[in-house]
């Protein structure tokens, strides 16, 4: 583990980036970092590149400043938050190829430590957690604590998931001390729905099937389905994990078109299955509990050749 001023020697220029279809971990701690630099190094140029981030997030220090194009820029430094693989940084990853020097922090068990320096914790509950460790805590603003607090409730189901330790709830204890009005993060990140959401959430309930005698639920939502409701993928964030809430279901699986005709897949496990392996299976990754990848093709073939993976390992 490093220092996060460790790594800025001769570097005048960073560039920060974190996964596609970014969720509150990731944009928590590219913010966190992004706000870190803006207040204790102004005199560097710093960029934060992320795709459209869920309206839930918009409140976080700096978020309007988050660009989402990038041309041929080289920095002097690039850091990817939250990114299991290059190819999950998007077209960031041209900015993370051109930059003099790399830094990857993250927490899934398939990142292969693709970047020059690397700190990454499988056993973390977030990338934000991750970020709080690099801090010295009395230089993390309240800003900075609001941005490392949201990812750390949103990668542990607000301290639910396994993956939380008691190393997780002392940083979120010391974060919670900086002012921070955790409260009103939950609220907002785990129980404020928008009508469209909440239509959305309640058409895949009903349009949900068991398998296995119940152990595992899955749904599959067409572009012709979310358009019924004037959705978009940032409408999908709580479906999978309202999915796996159903009594005796031990895995969930969430199948959403985007608009090139591909399916985003989601599950969520509370049973002793590794969906990371399942989800490697398929080009994706994640962890053991939460995983994720892409499909193309016949949805329904695809979530038949998933459940098979996951029957192997349940």
């Amino acid at each position: 583990m490093f220092n996060m001023d460790e790594i800025l020697k001769n570097v005048h220029s960073v560039g920060i980036g974190g996964h596609v279809r970014p969720d509150g971990d990731c944009v928590g701690s590219c913010l966190g970092v992004y706000n870190y630099f803006r207040t204790y190094h102004p005199e560097m140029d710093v960029h934060v590149f992320l795709e459209e981030i869920p309206d839930t997030f918009s409140f976080l220090k700096n978020a309007k400043e988050i660009e989402h194009s990038c041309g041929g820029e080289s920095f002097d430094l690039f850091i990817t938050l939250d990114c299991g693989d290059l190819n999950r940084l998007g077209d960031a990853a041209k900015l993370f190829e051109n930059a003099k020097k790399t830094v990857c922090i993250d927490h899934h068990v398939s990142n292969e430590s693709f970047a020059d320096v690397n700190y990454i914790v499988p056993d973390a509950s977030s990338t934000c957690e991750l970020v709080f460790n690099l801090l010295t805590p009395s230089y993390i603003t309240k800003d900075i604590a609001e941005c490392l607090y949201t990812g750390m409730v949103t990668d542990t189901g607000c301290f639910q998931y396994s993956c939380t330790s008691a190393d997780t709830m002392n940083a979120a204890g010391i974060l919670m001390e900086k002012g921070i009005d955790y409260t009103s993060i939950v609220e907002r990140v785990f129980y404020a729905k928008t009508f469209i959401q909440n239509q959305v959430l309640g058409y895949a309930l009903l349009n949900a099937k068991l398998w296995e005698d119940g152990k595992i639920i899955s749904c599959i939502l067409t572009q012709e389905d979310l358009r019924r409701f004037g959705a978009g993928a940032h409408d999908m964030e709580s479906v999978v994990s309202n999915l796996r809430n159903t009594i005796g279901v031990s895995v969930a699986i969430f199948l959403h078109e985007n608009e090139d005709g591909s399916y985003k897949g989601s599950m969520r496990a509370s049973g002793d299955v590794n969906l990371a392996e399942v989800a490697q299976k398929f080009h994706g990754g994640g962890h053991a509990k939460a995983a994720g990848f892409s499909v193309h093709g016949d949805p329904e073939e695809a979530l038949q050749e998933v459940m098979n993976e996951i029957k192997k390992r349940m």
